[in-house]
């Protein structure tokens, strides 16, 4: 038997490997530029983000969009013809992208935009076009695309180990930040506690950095990755006593970027939610040092949702707020209304409130709370010794004290708390 060759794979495979020329490499600058996106699935969903970024003006052919799509349309970040494609669909467009599942209206915008002299890329058939779409990623200002000559799983394993190896900083003719470069300084939100809930860019910067200034609170874990250059700063044990920490840590950090190294201030949950972030950044921005700031998890909502403890819920809580219990309510220096805090029915997370939980249990109380409100308290949150002890408001004080509960630890007041119980053996910590 004579043997076959097959030119083109089954279709589950994808389109077959590009097999001509070596295309030439190139970087389109797309802003203000008009770009037409044919096809409003899922496919050309992918698409926009990254044409969004771009800055380019973006006009979407389609009978019909998905959901998500239709959320752009009304944002008003795109623009949609509702109708089928047509060849003066792409009259003034500098860049075309065919992504509809049919092929036959593919081919036809790869035509026109043959046609037109505009550059195409055609989901369903690279070959068949005149531009490649790259498997795409990036680190901080660099970009990387890769093609894979029409494997695309290659593609992205390639790209994937490039931008992985950018963001660990194992390339080492990588330009760096700091180390002599130009001063700045990131205020990095480090999440919950659990160091894999840190943002994907506050982890970069991290990687990057020449000093770190850390909280007490800060995932501790992350200190162990960073190289041995590193100059780590436990912002607890700076000089000048409790009352004068604050500005120790403001002058540390304009002090070290002045000296042009890459300083990462690193905070618990989200630097602006009871973290005095704000303080570090009007510090840098009155010296005149760069600063930005790198949001984190708040522990306000990330330890209760670890605990399977919903802040809102359909028809119990269409409201959540969050307050610090770092007061008394009887301190003169309390901004807390806790009479108008206890008539809200939805849901009240306390913050640095363990040692002053009897106080404001008591006042709740005194102000119309029922003594019957459930309440949660989630201690080391996300962290492998997290435990979850629950209580009734109105015996909450002796709960806690028998319970022997340390800070740091979240407290959940409502109707909330009881849909915990819904879960069973499912849920994680002690109950």
């Amino acid at each position: 038997m004579t043997p076959t060759t097959r030119t083109n794979p089954p279709p589950h495979l994808g389109p077959p490997p590009y097999l001509g020329p070596p295309p030439y490499l190139a970087a389109l600058l797309l802003a203000g530029r008009r770009v037409v996106v044919v096809g409003g699935g899922t496919v050309a969903q992918r698409r926009l983000p990254d044409l969004l970024d771009t800055g380019a003006e973006i006009t979407i052919v389609a009978p019909h969009l998905t959901p998500s799509i239709e959320s752009l349309v009304r944002a008003g970040s795109v623009t949609w013809r509702p109708k089928r494609f047509e060849a003066n669909d792409l009259d003034s467009a500098w860049y075309a992208l065919a992504l509809t599942d049919d092929p036959a209206v593919n081919a036809s915008v790869v035509l026109a935009a043959e046609a037109a002299r505009v550059f195409c890329v055609r989901a369903d058939d690279g070959n068949a076009a005149t531009a490649l779409t790259p498997a795409t990623g990036r680190h901080g200002a660099v970009r990387v695309a890769v093609l894979g000559g029409g494997d695309p799983r290659r593609a992205a394993a390639v790209r994937d180990g490039v931008v992985e190896a950018l963001r660990e900083g194992r390339l080492d003719d990588l330009p760096r930040r700091g180390g002599g470069g130009a001063p700045a300084v990131a205020i990095v939100g480090g999440g919950p506690g659990d160091p894999d809930l840190i943002t994907v860019r506050g982890r970069r910067l991290l990687a990057h950095a020449d000093v770190v200034v850390a909280d007490r609170l800060a995932p501790q874990l992350l200190l162990s990755e960073l190289a041995p250059h590193v100059e780590v700063v436990d912002a607890a044990k700076l000089p000048r006593g409790r009352a004068m920490s604050q500005q120790a840590i403001n002058e540390l950090l304009v002090e070290r970027a002045r000296a042009g190294k890459h300083v990462v201030r690193l905070k618990g949950g989200d630097p602006f939610v009871f973290g005095r972030g704000f303080e570090e950044v009007e510090a840098c921005v009155a010296a005149g040092v760069p600063v930005t700031v790198v949001p984190g998890i708040t522990s306000a909502i990330a330890v209760p949702g670890h605990a399977r403890i919903p802040l809102t819920h359909r028809g119990i809580a269409q409201e959540a707020v969050i307050v610090s219990g770092h007061l008394a309510p009887d301190d003169a220096a309390s901004l807390v209304d806790w009479h108008a805090v206890a008539r809200l029915s939805g849901t009240l997370v306390l913050l640095m409130a363990v040692e002053r939980l009897a106080q404001i249990a008591q006042v709740l109380l005194d102000h119309g709370k029922a003594a019957d409100t459930p309440v949660a308290i989630v201690q080391d949150g996300t962290l492998p010794t997290e435990r979850v002890v629950t209580a009734r408001l109105g015996t909450v004080a002796d709960v806690v004290g028998r319970e022997q509960v340390k800070p740091p630890a979240v407290v959940v007041i409502g109707a909330v708390v009881a849909l915990r119980a819904r879960l069973g053996a499912q849920s994680p910590g002690a109950g």
